[in-house]
């Protein structure tokens, strides 16, 4: 964001805030408005104080799920500790679980009043961001991906109560949290990956019958406190998931990595373009960091040519910028969004 600033002739600050792992940097006003974006956000991941929680130095902390973050240089906490790895189903109702209803709320209040005063004073889609992990991400993290992929398939007692102890928290976190600012929001979001680049983590019948039922729920519950769009985030190739998604309550799929298997806006909008949104689409692993203005904004052109036709497009690229994305890159595929956008409603 900060080279985009400079890059534009916007004074940038003198001292960058670190983030913690989890949290996204809010963009800066002045960016929104330069580039016509229609949609602000409210809310976070907000840590109980009654957790694990711990700093125990500027470069390292314990979360409040009692993993271990080390901050090793450029923008990212690596994880360098899995605290139910290899830990029995007994170990599950001795664990120290975070406790929802210590989650400050003062915080939680802010974001409410933020949500409205945009709900009601400007003409922007509202956003609140999803205030829980996914349950099979929180699984892969605390117990590492190997131990927990691994009891999916010889120890599902043990996931499924995991997953339990999870909906317990995520139940309570989604009334505080919906039910301060649920009637001043558009949509909203969830996060957990299940795919990578060419496949699954697990089948879809593994999918169905032990994660599925989790976001199901998830979805409807906060249905209760709102009558927001539903956004489901994922990376990787979730082609084959998409009606089961669907099924679940998820109402836009982000964020559309066209370089995983399967994931190409032709083969989605064909295959799918009737039953969900989608948002996201332009290559952030190879167009964006390493392409010019003209394959830029052919991107673009062709992922919006493709995918809003009859509706159902949220134009935004595939994931987070990274670091090694040109400032100039961005400008064109804004201007390129402007330029073809209104081509193919």
């Amino acid at each position: 964001m900060y080279k985009l600033l400079e890059y534009l002739g916007y004074d940038i600050p003198e001292k960058i805030e670190r983030l913690r792992f989890g949290k996204v940097r809010r963009l800066d006003e002045r960016l929104l408005k330069h580039f016509d974006i229609d949609t602000r956000s409210v809310g976070e991941i907000f840590i109980p104080f009654d957790s694990q929680y711990k700093v125990i130095s500027e470069n390292e902390y314990i979360d409040e799920w009692g993993i271990k973050r080390v901050f090793t240089g450029g923008v990212y906490w690596e994880q360098v500790s899995w605290p139910l790895k290899g830990a029995t189903i007994e170990d599950l109702d001795k664990f120290d679980w975070p406790n929802p209803d210590s989650i400050d709320r003062n915080l939680v209040e802010e974001a409410a009043a933020e949500a409205k005063r945009l709900y009601q004073e400007t003409d922007y889609i509202v956003c609140a961001e999803h205030p829980i992990y996914g349950v099979f991400e929180l699984g892969c993290w605390m117990c590492g991906f190997d131990d927990f992929l691994l009891r999916m398939g010889i120890e599902p007692e043990f996931v499924l109560k995991f997953f339990d102890k999870i909906w317990a928290y995520q139940k309570r976190v989604i009334e505080i949290y919906y039910g301060a600012l649920g009637k001043y929001i558009h949509y909203t979001s969830s996060g957990d990956d299940f795919a990578t680049q060419v496949s699954l983590f697990c089948s879809v019948g593994m999918f169905n019958d032990m994660i599925k039922p989790y976001l199901k729920k998830r979805i409807a519950y906060t249905k209760l406190f709102t009558d927001a769009a539903f956004l489901h985030h994922s990376c990787g190739s979730v082609f084959s998931l998409v009606p089961e998604l669907v099924d679940a309550g998820v109402e836009i799929l982000n964020p559309i990595q066209p370089k995983a298997s399967m994931m190409s806006p032709k083969n989605l909008k064909d295959s799918y373009g009737n039953m969900i949104t989608f948002h996201g689409g332009i290559d952030t692993q190879e167009i964006l960091p390493f392409g010019n203005k003209e394959s830029v904004e052919r991107a673009v052109r062709e992922t919006i040519e493709i995918m809003n036709r009859n509706g159902g497009y949220i134009f935004a690229a595939a994931h987070n910028l990274q670091e090694d994305v040109p400032p100039e890159n961005i400008v064109y595929m804004f201007e390129a969004a402007r330029k073809f956008g209104r081509n193919y409603s």
